[in-house]
């Protein structure tokens, strides 16, 4: 029996995490704001049905919004992180091979069942979801990635499918591959849709039967692989586990523009701290340090710029990266501009247990473990009191500058004050 993959996706992910958790939402249209409330970055399915276009700026449509009867919610990272997981560990208790592709995505290899047992499973790993986690998913199965891509939209925009849908035979693939632009296939950007339409290679159909030899020249072993797998041939492999970052960044617009230096630091000593904790989850080191800020590009001076820092030995301290990364921020700063953003990316990432010593720089390792045994401690407070429980002076306490959500939700699984409450009467 044919191996097959599928790709399961939760349904509008956060706008439905939000209706998971407040029976009032249900039915209800619902979007998600993106940081400092800025653009609608998700919608419910009654907010589609409104025409809320997706990425549209927030102020434009507050009032009209309001008088649609559209609740707005503040992106609330904690819960989706959380129900994430979540969903990840439901699915691969069921799967023999589970790939989280991203926050709301995973790759899966199905059991070996027939045609029809197979559609009957990935039904009831739909009424699974729902019942424990209260989110709606569709499954998309074929025998490649691209294919089971595919699919999973086709699960989603027939209601008669109810959310599952599997491809027929590679034989029988071309009535369902000629209803898709070539702009739709996962993998294709702009540069090969563009190449694609200059041949008359319009839809999904025509790609996957143009010649190999041509597609091979132009693209190589990538357009080569894409190319096989929409003609139902798997080449593309399930990956278990995380893969190892090359770079991590962490950066945020502010909720308003800052102009002092002290502010500055405190924003930049914030995100450096998130970059720290991110690689300690990562199991990583970092050996380069950047910190960039700019000015709104929509005003007039722009003003835009970057200083890196190579350290002698690579870590994951907060001290030793906030003591690399202040010096940037005083070199960087210049009076009299109004800064909207700033950064920090880690370079030149390494394995947690591969640390290169430096000749001219001393670490016992004494001073070594102390150091781990501190952040460690730091990263158990913060994670069972909630973040920000221990935190370093140098960020600040109420900055004025920190990101606005004025429609945030509760953290409903993440802090215990704000579990949700069930009265029985």
């Amino acid at each position: 029996m044919a191996s097959t993959l599928a790709l399961i996706d939760c349904n509008n992910f956060y706008a439905a995490c939000e209706q998971a958790f407040d029976p009032l939402l249900q039915g209800r249209p619902v979007v998600v704001l993106s940081n400092n409330d800025g653009c609608i970055v998700a919608r419910s399915r009654e907010a589609r049905q409104l025409g809320i276009g997706m990425g549209t700026p927030y102020f434009k449509v507050a009032q009209q919004l309001q008088g649609l009867g559209v609740v707005v919610r503040s992106s609330n990272y904690a819960l989706y992180g959380d129900m994430s997981a979540r969903v990840m560990a439901c699915l691969g208790a069921r799967v023999p091979e589970l790939e989280v592709y991203s926050v709301d995505e995973a790759f899966a290899r199905t059991p070996a069942l027939e045609a029809g047992a197979l559609l009957a499973w990935g039904a009831e790993l739909r009424v699974l979801v729902k019942q424990q986690l209260g989110l709606s998913i569709a499954v998309g199965m074929a025998p490649s990635k691209v294919l089971a891509k595919l699919a999973n939209r086709l699960a989603k925009v027939d209601p008669a499918r109810a959310g599952v849908f599997r491809f027929p035979t590679a034989a029988a693939l071309e009535p369902w591959l000629e209803a898709v632009p070539v702009e739709e296939i996962w993998g294709v950007g702009q540069r090969l849709a563009r190449w694609c339409r200059l041949r008359g290679l319009t839809t999904a159909w025509a790609l996957s039967q143009a010649n190999p030899a041509l597609v091979k020249r132009q693209w190589g072993v990538v357009g080569l692989r894409l190319q096989q797998e929409l003609r139902g041939i798997s080449c593309l492999p399930l990956v278990q586990g995380s893969t190892p970052k090359r770079e991590t960044c962490v950066s945020r617009s502010f909720s308003q523009p800052i102009e002092d230096l002290r502010q500055l630091r405190e924003a930049v000593a914030t995100y450096v701290v998130r970059a720290a904790e991110k690689l300690r989850r990562q199991s990583q080191l970092t050996a380069c340090l950047t910190v960039f800020i700019r000015t709104s590009p929509f005003q007039s001076g722009f003003y835009g710029n970057s200083a890196t820092v190579k350290l002698p030995l690579a870590t994951n301290d907060t001290t030793v990266l906030l003591q690399a990364a202040l010096p940037l921020v005083a070199q960087l700063f210049r009076r009299g501009y109004r800064f909207h953003k700033a950064g920090v990316l880690l370079q030149e990432l390494q394995p947690l247990g591969q640390l290169q010593q430096h000749l001219f720089v001393s670490l016992s390792p004494q001073q070594q473990q102390r150091r781990e045994a501190l952040m460690q401690l730091v990263d158990q407070l913060n994670g069972r009191f909630g973040a920000g429980t221990l935190q370093w002076a140098v960020t600040g306490l109420q900055p004025p500058w920190f990101m606005r959500r004025g429609h945030l939700s509760p953290s409903y699984t993440t802090r215990l004050k704000e579990l949700p409450l069930v009265q029985a009467r």
